[in-house]
């Protein structure tokens, strides 16, 4: 992903300056910057004593895509997949006028962070990255730079939120923005049309990331060194068929990527709530009719996820507490 450094260079917004907007004359004063990529900076604003994101860019299309992406967001029920849209504006300075939108501010703490209290969430997040990344594609998009940087675990539920929509694409264009350790095609195992698989496969390399938060680059053969890199981890052995297969393509969609790795989850539950090497998937209930099977493995899906965040929630109470 560049920097666009041309934006930077323009103008400098420094802690304390106020970005007044040119047609609601609402004021924002820079607190700090939180990030940079290609199509804009993004930072933390004050409005009206109230924390906010505040997102300008010299490209007004780029600009226009992204609110629209997230008043799309707005528009599922049932889940925040990421920040609310709070305004919309412009802001004239000297003799240029750069747009900006205003977003919700989410207080969490990003991913590697978040999972330095310990390995078992790891499994956890990536089933609800997974689950938002179901119902994004329901939508017609693809993440597209989907890494940790750009997710978000927001307190106190534990939500995987998404920060940075700028990488967000139509499935099947080609993908916008991308990180060459999240993207398939550094890595030589596919192209950059965006399509579910292209996320799965960076869903993959952010569990492999999770346990090599230094990252590593391509040296060889992609699939040999990433194969290599799960089996050299005990951890991760412990899901290398899922991670493998979402990185080969095999998964057509979140969900069934999601579906296995619950199973493989559910069955080391099963066996004291620690994940066990070499444990095979547990066969679904075996039930009269195809609905009452469909229909107890939710129930069975929902009762393991609730009792293992249960769970992991009480060791990481425990664990502030000491």
């Amino acid at each position: 992903m560049m920097i666009n450094h041309s934006l930077r260079n323009q103008y400098k917004v420094s802690p304390g300056t106020v970005i007044k907007g040119k047609w609601y004359n609402h004021e924002y004063r820079i607190i700090k910057e939180l990030g940079n990529g290609a199509n804009g900076i993004v930072y933390l604003a004050d409005c009206h004593g109230q924390d906010a994101a505040l997102k300008i860019s010299d490209n007004s299309m780029s600009i226009s895509s992204e609110i629209n992406i997230l008043k799309s967001f707005a528009k599922v029920r049932g889940c925040t997949l990421g920040p609310s849209l709070l305004a919309v504006d412009d802001w004239a300075v000297k003799d240029k006028v750069f747009p900006f939108y205003v977003m919700e501010y989410i207080k969490g703490e990003n991913y590697l962070d978040f999972i330095k209290k310990g390995d078992s969430w790891t499994a956890v997040l990536i089933l609800r990255l997974l689950k938002n990344l179901s119902l994004l594609h329901g939508m017609g998009y693809i993440f597209g730079d989907l890494k940790p940087e750009n997710l978000i675990i927001s307190a106190p539920a534990g939500d995987v939120r998404f920060v940075d929509v700028g990488g967000i694409t139509p499935i099947g264009r080609s993908i916008k923005e991308f990180t060459e350790f999240f993207d398939r095609g550094y890595w030589g195992m596919g192209s950059r049309k965006a399509d579910p698989a292209y996320d799965l496969f960076a869903a993959a390399m952010i569990f492999i990331n999770s346990y090599y938060p230094k990252r590593f680059g391509r040296k060889g053969e992609g699939l040999s060194e990433l194969t290599r890199a799960v089996n050299e981890h005990k951890e991760l052995r412990r899901y290398e068929k899922v991670i493998l297969k979402a990185l080969m393509g095999k998964y057509d969609t979140a969900d069934s990527m999601r579906e296995e790795l619950l199973r493989i989850i559910s069955q080391n539950s099963a066996k004291g709530g620690i994940p066990n090497q070499g444990t095979k998937e547990p066969s679904l209930v075996q039930s009269r009719t195809a609905r009452k099977k469909k229909t107890k493995g939710r129930h069975l899906e929902s009762l393991i996820l609730v009792l293992l965040i249960s769970f992991i929630y009480i060791l990481y109470i425990y664990s502030r507490l000491l």
